[in-house]
């Protein structure tokens, strides 16, 4: 019996996954979560039927949230992560000799509990002492802040359901306060070809809270359509003008990750530029 999941993403465009095995499925207080064993890409967390991430190609994802910000930022010692309960963003950001303490806010304490258990290559980190779970409403927790962070970055699924707040002018504005006076800021921001809108509407809310706003890309297989966006925002320090640690980088043995990857993901096609006038 062959097993497959039918991942409707829009009504003329779906994706189909060839899995071998469900390993957990639970309906959470926010969703439904899967963890299931595909033919090609190995293990994948699912939620509401949507592949979130995947053992074959989440490292390209992860250290691209992560690393443009924390390469720019001279010197990043605190971080928080808001979503990313699978824990591979926090797998990256403590490779940083710098970074005391990394916050994960998670609302759905279940995602964090099964990819403990079935998904340990991705969240081998999150029983590091630099990092701290807390199990909350992100959107809450950081109108709790100000001035406490050096990098936050959202790591969000998609813009429905309890992540629904993540991509809005109040949310910007709280993270805003919650950064130091030279923090950074890098959301996922979905894709350029399906979410357009969205991917002009943040960018348009982050250039008018932050004096840096750049967009970037990269190709992931997993996700819709292939190519994804994310954007990110600076008080001060411009990624495109960054100075980057080569020794640095070479020394956490990225597998996506380096100095040429950097300077080339903020070019823009021209459509994309478009989006932006």
């Amino acid at each position: 019996m062959e097993f497959w999941l039918n991942e409707k993403h829009t009504d003329g465009y779906s994706v189909n996954w060839k899995f071998t095995e469900t390993l957990y499925t639970g309906q959470t207080e926010y969703q439904h979560l899967a963890i299931i064993d595909t033919l090609e890409f190995g293990r994948a967390l699912v939620l509401d039927g949507i592949i979130q991430t995947t053992e074959r190609d989440e490292f390209i994802y992860h250290e691209m949230i992560v690393h443009p910000a924390l390469m720019t930022h001279p010197n990043p010692q605190r971080v928080l992560v808001v979503g990313g309960g699978d824990g591979g963003t926090v797998r990256e950001v403590i490779k940083y000799q710098t970074v005391q303490q990394a916050d994960l806010v998670e609302i759905d304490e279940k995602v964090i509990w099964a990819c403990r258990k079935y998904l340990p290559g991705i969240s081998c980190a999150l029983s590091d002492p630099k990092v701290r779970i807390l199990v909350e409403d992100g959107i809450k927790f950081l109108k709790k802040k100000e001035n406490d962070y050096d990098v936050i970055i959202i790591d969000s699924s998609d813009p429905i359901g309890p992540a629904a707040g993540l991509f809005g002018e109040e949310f910007y504005r709280d993270v805003c306060k919650a950064l130091k006076e030279d923090g950074i800021l890098v959301a996922q921001t979905e894709s350029p070809l399906f979410n357009k809108e969205l991917l002009r509407s943040v960018n348009k809310i982050l250039s008018g809270i932050f004096p840096v706003t750049r967009t970037y890309l990269t190709s992931i297989a997993t996700y819709i359509g292939g190519f994804w966006s994310f954007t990110l925002a600076s008080k001060k320090y411009d990624p495109l003008l960054a100075e980057l640690d080569i020794a640095k980088i070479n020394g956490m043995n990225l597998k996506y990750y380096n100095n040429d990857i950097h300077k080339a993901c903020f070019a823009l096609p021209n459509y994309i530029k478009d989006l932006f006038k």
